[in-house]
């Protein structure tokens, strides 16, 4: 389980995320809402370590992570995929994927991984993750820099690293953003191939209410940096000040 108590963070007299405490276990997606400015990426900053937080604590499977770094986390089974992709750039789609693989397997850092054992005729690597790149659809640019794919294919290309290192707790910033028509379903496909996995726990902050309600098996609503309502998504909808606080209706609106 993870979970998070009295997460806080200050950027000189502002709170961007106040107080929150939840806790999210397996076998459950819970996305994360509510509107811009809310706090929800300062949030998963905090979780997977890219913040330092100023109060709290964020624990998994009873562990305290808050004084471990971002690489640290992620080696202890918290998996993140960014709003803007991180790529080795200069490396091919296939290259990216096999890296990721090799971390897992050696349970190292990016920068402890002997790069030559990278490039030996490992069957079982690539293999793997050739795949990760049919199931993404990137078989066909599995040769080319990460450097020069579209927007979209970089995108794929990060959540194949992140399906790669198979973490217990897999965090979703925004995943479809920038995708084409074309390109979404492929990503949440993977998604719901995640959840199939009743060990893994997924949080998800999305704008699509769409998406939302289509994966989402839990709703966390923050509002100011604040957690406002927690609940089943058909609950959490239909309540009057998550209407009017993230979808704009107002309790007039509606009854008119």
């Amino acid at each position: 389980m993870l979970e998070t108590q009295s997460l806080t963070i200050r950027f000189g007299g502002h709170v961007a995320v106040n107080e929150v405490s939840c806790s999210y276990a397996p076998d459950t997606l819970t996305a994360i809402v509510g509107p811009n400015g809310a706090g929800k990426t300062t949030y998963f900053n905090l979780i997977s370590g890219q913040l330092r937080a100023s109060a709290g604590t964020v624990r998994l499977n009873g562990r305290d992570l808050t004084q471990l770094g971002a690489p640290a986390r992620m080696h202890a089974g918290l998996g993140r995929a960014f709003q803007l992709t991180q790529l080795f750039p200069r490396l091919s789609v296939h290259e990216n994927v096999r890296l990721a693989l090799q971390s897992r397997r050696q349970g190292l850092g990016w920068r402890q991984i002997r790069f030559w054992r990278m490039w030996n005729d490992d069957r079982g690597l690539i293999e793997r993750a050739d795949t990760l790149l049919e199931r993404t659809r990137l078989s066909a640019r599995r040769d080319q820099a990460a450097a020069d794919l579209p927007h979209g294919d970089q995108r794929k290309l990060e959540i194949a690293m992140l399906v790669a290192l198979d973490p217990q707790v897999f965090m979703f910033d925004e995943p479809t953003a920038g995708m084409s028509v074309d390109d979404v379903p492929v990503v949440l496909e993977l998604i719901r191939e995640i959840k199939t996995d009743p060990s893994k726990t997924i949080l998800l902050v999305e704008h699509k209410m769409d998406v939302v309600r289509e994966l989402a098996d839990r709703i966390v609503v923050l509002h100011n940096g604040r957690l406002m309502a927690d609940g089943e998504p058909a609950e959490v909808i239909a309540s009057p000040i998550v209407q009017q606080a993230y979808l704009g209706i107002s309790p007039t609106e509606k009854a008119a």
